[in-house]
């Protein structure tokens, strides 16, 4: 593993994460483009859950290439990564258990979404936040649960609405999952760390 994450801490290899990701930010805001025409203004921000995640990451690679730590934009990343990554792929698992089928965009956002959740955990000896920084990061995505499944704008899985109550309360157990994952990984003492490698 420490192998993995010294390779993945290459600028080559951190430049093609950022075009990745980059374009699956956009990609993903598209993807949305549906639900937020729908959507009151003062909600946009809250709608568009998992490119948003990836643009905190964008913005974290970004800074790994110029080598700076961004901490707090590396605890929203880590979080919403691993939160969001994993929320899809069981959303997209359940259809297909209701259904017996799944469209083929179904198997991308599987895939997409399960790569989104592993890359944050990868990069996690990189990160350099503090308590403070992941206690916004917890503000911000119990928020969003709340502005998700109190207001009404979470992603819309119609095949999966009238069971809209048991999702709201798996999503906030796995916001407090994501949470403490970003404590042991980066907050716990001992927690393993790695430099940002030099500029070539």
């Amino acid at each position: 593993m420490k192998m993995i994450q010294l390779i993945l801490g290459q600028r080559p290899i951190l430049f093609i994460m950022f075009l990745i990701n980059f374009f699956g930010t956009i990609y993903g805001y598209y993807w949305y483009r549906y639900q937020l025409a729908e959507t009151p203004a003062h909600f946009y921000l809250f709608v568009p859950d998992s490119p948003t995640a990836s643009l905190f990451f964008v913005i974290v690679l970004l800074g790994f290439l110029l080598r700076r730590n961004l901490p707090l934009i590396e605890a929203l990343a880590i979080v919403t990564l691993f939160k969001y990554g994993i929320w899809a792929v069981i959303m997209n698992i359940l259809v297909l258990i209701s259904n017996g089928s799944l469209p083929w965009e179904g198997y991308m956002l599987i895939a997409s979404h399960l790569g989104m959740a592993v890359q944050g955990l990868l990069y996690s000896p990189y990160y350099r936040f503090k308590a403070w920084h992941l206690i916004v990061a917890a503000v911000w995505t119990l928020h969003n649960d709340v502005i998700d499944y109190v207001f009404g704008m979470m992603p819309k899985y119609s095949d999966l609405m009238e069971y809209i109550t048991q999702i709201g309360y798996f999503t906030f157990w796995l916001s407090i999952i994501s949470l403490l994952i970003a404590y042991a990984l980066v907050l716990k003492k001992g927690s393993y760390k790695l430099n940002l490698p030099q500029s070539s």
